[in-house]
């Protein structure tokens, strides 16, 4: 008979326990989670994690996509860089130890290959945006089936490019999966025989010369996922077939102001949130999202990208009406059960939420 421990799915009311923390390359290590539970996660691959860290100066939110398998339930895995300034993500480096325990929202996201079943793959990714790009190879693996992948990732040099002995590991068990390397310079004293400079229309034609026929997924910076979309629209790819995702979380400072002209209802008409949890009520602007509201008048509400993509500042609206610049972060049936997004929900009028 099986322990329910077996046959519930973790949820985040429960904390994640680190239970390990393995180097990768410079400045990126991987970060294994179990539920102390014992129960088993439930997730697509390509979603993410949005961590609570408790940091000295206040608790910060910061989002992270899971690098690990959903074949592999029993434990999850977050694979990170440090960038320079970054404050989450060089705590998590520098003081998270086995045995810590994090609070977690999540897993959400759509940018996942389970929603896009497709022959014929190709993953473009740069620096550690190849982590949602190894949870779904890495599925397709375990699977056991027949696949056709071809795997791009770029990095400054070859010692940088994270899980490269491990994809090209699983590249000689598993027949198509097609690995291709991009670095910008080569590693001291050792030989680089593969693709150098930056990824470029030229590399991609004779890296996937069916590309055409491909579903394609695509993660990095900004700048970089910019030039490929820009690159594959150029050579007359169907871009219903692309999908893109991105988010950098706030590392220092307030939130952005929303510049004039943005939205809809960046105007200076009054408004006014109630706080119905915290009995406050806070007199705003209609160009003020939500979120810069609250925490102009105190009230905390967790938040990650800022820019509707993790889905951490879910918050459900009593009454009253916002808009909703868009819900990349929540479902539609959230919507319809009352959820906004904070940081993208301009109030009108008088608007009373849950918090």
């Amino acid at each position: 008979m099986l322990d329910a421990r077996q046959t519930a799915k973790w949820t985040d009311d429960e904390p994640l326990e680190c239970v390990s923390i393995l180097p990768e390359s410079p400045n990126v290590v991987t970060v294994c989670f179990q539920a102390p539970s014992g129960r088993p996660f439930e997730f697509l691959a390509g979603q993410f994690l949005t961590l609570e860290l408790p940091l000295p100066g206040g608790t910060i939110h910061r989002t992270y996509t899971i690098s690990s398998s959903p074949t592999r339930p029993k434990s999850l895995t977050i694979t990170i860089k440090a960038q320079p300034g970054s404050i989450g993500t060089r705590w998590i480096i520098d003081n998270l130890r086995p045995g810590m325990k994090l609070r977690a929202k999540g897993p959400a996201g759509r940018f996942t290959s389970t929603h896009f079943p497709a022959r014929k793959y190709l993953f473009i990714s740069a620096g550690s945006g190849i982590t949602p790009m190894m949870s779904m190879t890495t599925e397709i693996y375990d699977l056991g089936r027949h696949c056709d992948i071809v795997f791009v990732n770029c990095a400054q040099r070859p010692s940088e490019i994270i899980f490269k002995r491990r994809l090209e590991h699983m590249a000689t068990r598993i027949e198509g999966l097609d690995l291709k390397w991009v670095v910008q310079q080569a590693d001291i004293y050792q030989p680089w025989t593969g693709y150098k400079g930056r990824f470029n229309q030229l590399m991609l034609g004779l890296m996937a010369p069916d590309y055409l026929e491909r579903e394609v997924f695509c993660c990095g910076p900004a700048g970089f996922m910019q030039s490929v979309s820009e690159a594959l629209a150029g050579l007359g790819f169907d871009m219903a077939h692309y999908h893109q995702e991105s988010f950098g979380a706030p590392e220092a400072g307030d939130l952005p102001a929303v510049e004039s002209g943005t939205t809809e209802a960046a105007t200076t008409d009054a408004a006014q949130l109630v706080f119905r949890d915290s009995g406050i009520t806070h007199d705003c602007s209609a160009a003020d999202t939500v979120l810069q509201a609250a925490r102009a008048a105190g009230v905390a509400i967790p938040y990650g990208c800022s820019m509707g993509v993790c889905g951490s500042c879910r918050i459900r609206k009593v009454s009253g009406d916002v808009h909703m610049v868009h819900n990349g972060g929540i479902s539609e049936d959230e919507v319809e059960e009352g959820y906004i997004l904070a940081c993208c929900s301009h109030p009108r009028g008088t608007v009373t939420l849950e918090a």
